[in-house]
Formats: structure tokens, C-alpha cells, sequence
């Protein structure tokens, strides 16, 4: 959940065009895993890859990283297929294929816009304090990334 709330925070802290083409570019990615998953493709340190988003995306925004929007767009569909092929692979046996991924797709895209909510609200609390405290955010979901690959989470 805090990767696909990151996802929207960090389209929201980029703007313009990052606004739909980050968190479309995460689900595009994220089918595909999820894909790979459901036909049992072997993929591996997928934990370590879904711990390691939350770690990398936290920072992106703590930090304000300004990349080109098809490098952000590209490590965040990497991160994505991580996240579908868990999705995929764990998939009940008696569930619709069709159904579980409309499932999870829309649950991510939902947290998409609750990120990219989260940045608008943060927005409105005033101009002047706005990038510390999205950067505050991206800081606080680093740590829980950490948590996370360190087994404390």
C-alpha cells in the first residue's frame, strides 16, 4: 500500500503530465507481472524488490529527485512488475483470472489517487511548507521500507 501511495505522492510532486503517466505506467507494468505471475513464471526477490519500491520511491520524494519522466516512468514500471508477480502468483486457484486482476488493478489505481490526494491536501496546507512536507512523507516511507527489508516491519 505505501509503494502505491508513494507512486501517486511522486506524480503529484513532479506534476503536469507525471500526474496520469506515473500511476498508468505503474499498472500498465504491473499487469504484465501481474501476468507472469498467474502463468507461474519464476521471478526472483520479488519481496525484496516490493520492499526495495517503498525504500527507493520514499526517497524520490524526501529527496525531490528531478529525473526525466521516462526514467521515472521506467523505475517505476520495473518496481510494478515486482508488484504484479505477487499478485499473480497468488492468485487462489478458484478465482477468476479476469476478475482477480480487475480486482487488484483497480485497488492500485484507488491508491494511486489517494497519493496523488494526499499531495493535493499537503498542497493546500500552504505553499510555504508544501515541499517539507511531501519530502516529510517520502522520509517516513523510506523508514518503513527499511523496516520492512530489515524484517522489523
Amino acid at each position: 500500500m505505501l509503494a502505491m501511495t508513494a507512486v501517486g505522492i511522486l506524480a503529484y510532486q513532479i506534476g503536469g503530465r507525471a500526474l496520469w503517466l506515473v500511476p498508468l505506467s505503474f499498472v500498465l507494468f504491473m499487469v504484465a507481472g501481474g501476468a507472469s505471475g498467474i502463468a507461474g513464471a519464476d521471478l526472483p526477490y520479488v519481496e525484496f524488490g516490493i520492499a526495495l519500491s517503498v525504500v527507493i520511491l520514499g526517497a524520490a520524494i524526501a529527496f525531490g529527485i528531478a529525473a526525466p519522466l521516462l526514467v521515472i516512468m521506467a523505475v517505476i514500471g520495473i518496481f510494478a512488475i515486482f508488484h504484479g508477480h505477487a499478485h499473480g502468483a497468488e492468485m487462489p486457484a478458484s478465482a477468476s483470472a479476469l476478475g482477480y486482476a480487475l480486482g487488484f488493478v483497480s485497488s492500485t489505481a484507488l491508491l494511486h489517487m489517494a497519493g496523488i490526494g494526499m499531495g493535493m491536501l499537503i498542497g493546500r496546507i500552504g505553499t510555504r511548507h508544501e515541499p517539507a512536507l511531501v519530502r516529510a512523507a517520502g522520509g517516513l516511507m523510506t523508514l518503513a521500507g527499511l523496516g520492512v527489508l530489515g524484517g522489523v516491519l
